[in-house]
């Protein structure tokens, strides 16, 4: 047996399950989770703060990693702050709730700062400070509520523990607006001695999942029934009473999915009241809100997202922009007024319908917009001797790849924006851009999600001069 493997069984061995270590938190990871080290084993304990020190319980323990949890805190960190939700410490939502705002942003922007620095190969110091959310609860604009049976066949409603499908009840979450807590509690209220109206896999009917959207401006709520069947028993007794009582539904849809997947929309949607969207304003600009169609869910935060995507976007009026992964078109068309020509790519048709819409009704003319892959589309703008002065991607959380950063080289733009909901992504991406002649000029991170592990961030690269 080698030294190393060796080496390796006496770690193991040292820490078994359910012994009681004791632990100094000196950093955070990507997810929130404390880190602690007991000589050269490193051990991931959730719910902690930097600064704490811990007594926990052994998990599990794999090579020169472990997994803990907390028992006891001996000394709390100067950051840590009494959590205001009951379920936050197995919800899979909340990570930061036991530690205070500040502190929380700190980590993100560290969060950032590892992402570029070890992945992307960077320099620290283009990361600027964080962008703090001004809302920090009720800044949600959209839930989707899971609705199952218990063991024991009572009904429950919530959100998924962490890691898991397991439904934890609870109806009123400090991210949601008070009006989808108010809903979620009366849509509960009628289940409750209704089992049988609550979706089962065996005969695929009933409700599955309970959706709600919210349009901040105007106060317009969308409220969405996901389930197993066209219609279900009491379907009119809950709707009518939810119309009476909230004069603020202006949308009520049923969705059919009868599939076995863990895909929450199916595809048919039937209005059932009121209008298929509702809108919004973002940006100077109204947005439709379709049940299918992408709307960043902190719609406050998202205008300063955009606005600082604008700025690093540095249009002057004369510029042909290119927004890949545009979905309904959100941010090309708040940058259209500062640019000659927009296009936008997405590949989901009813977004690209959407966007189309939703140029029209703000009366944007300079927009058009192609339906297909990004890679592809980009490829083909290129063929067509389409040359942008400036390209923003926005794409999804594994960011892009190799063959579309090849693309938008060979398009030679002046200036890339890419905004990111994943910063290790966006690190390798931009190390890629920077063996190909492009340079990443700064990084701003945007607290999209407060009380999440998540954060988004703003990139600007430029072309460097001399090279075609």
């Amino acid at each position: 047996m080698s030294p190393v493997l060796i080496m390796i069984i006496e770690r193991m061995n040292m820490y078994r399950k359910n012994e009681l270590i004791e632990l100094n938190i000196t950093s955070l990871t990507s997810d929130g989770d404390g880190v602690g080290r007991v000589g050269e084993m490193v051990f991931f304990v959730p719910n902690t703060a930097v600064g704490d020190t811990i007594r926990a319980k052994v998990l599990k323990v794999k090579k020169n990693v472990g997994f803990a949890r907390v028992e006891e805190i001996v000394t709390p960190s100067s950051d840590r702050m009494e959590a205001d939700c009951p379920v936050s410490f197995s919800c899979g939502g909340c990570v930061y709730r036991h530690i205070s705002y500040e502190a929380e942003c700190r980590a993100k922007r560290q969060k950032v700062i590892d992402a570029v620095t070890r992945i992307g190969k960077l320099d620290a110091a283009l990361v600027h400070d964080i962008i703090p959310s001004k809302n920090i609860d009720g800044y949600r604009n959209k839930a989707m509520i899971p609705v199952g049976l218990d063991r024991d066949g009572e009904v429950v409603m919530g959100y998924y523990a962490r890691h898991s499908h397991h439904i934890m009840h609870c109806l009123r979450c400090q991210l949601s607006p008070s009006v989808f807590n108010d809903i979620i509690e009366d849509v509960y209220a009628f289940l409750r001695h209704r089992p049988s109206l609550v979706y089962s896999p065996q005969n695929r009917r009933g409700i599955r999942h309970i959706y709600l959207r919210y349009a901040e401006t105007t106060g317009d709520v969308m409220f969405c029934v996901v389930a197993g069947s066209r219609h279900f028993d009491g379907e009119e007794v809950l709707y009518h009473s939810l119309i009476e009582k909230y004069p603020s539904i202006k949308s009520m849809i049923l969705n059919v999915n009868a599939e076995d997947t863990n895909v929450i929309l199916g595809k048919r949607s039937y209005t059932v009241y009121g209008d298929d969207h509702i809108a919004d304003m973002l940006c100077g600009l109204r947005f439709e809100i379709a049940p299918e169609a992408f709307y960043q869910i902190n719609r406050s935060q998202a205008q300063t997202l955009y606005a600082k995507a604008k700025e690093y976007a540095d249009l002057s009026g004369t510029e042909t922009l290119i927004d890949l992964y545009c979905g309904a078109g959100t941010i090309g068309l708040s940058m259209a007024d500062k640019c000659k020509e927009l296009i936008g790519v997405e590949i989901i048709p009813e977004a690209i319908e959407n966007a189309k819409r939703n140029a029209l009704q703000n009366g944007v003319l300079n927009a058009r917009f192609i339906c297909g892959d990004a890679p592809q589309a980009a490829e083909q703008l290129r063929k067509e001797g389409i040359r942008p002065d400036v390209i923003v991607v926005d794409p999804p959380r594994k960011g892009l790849t190799p063959e579309l950063i090849d693309t938008i080289v060979r398009m030679t733009p002046d200036r890339v924006v890419y905004v990111s909901c994943d910063p290790a992504t966006m690190s390798r991406d931009l190390n890629l851009f920077t063996e190909q002649n492009y340079s990443v000029k700064e990084i701003t991170p945007v607290d999209m999600f407060p009380r999440t592990s998540h954060c988004e961030s703003v990139c600007r690269m430029t072309r460097c001069q001399g090279q075609l």
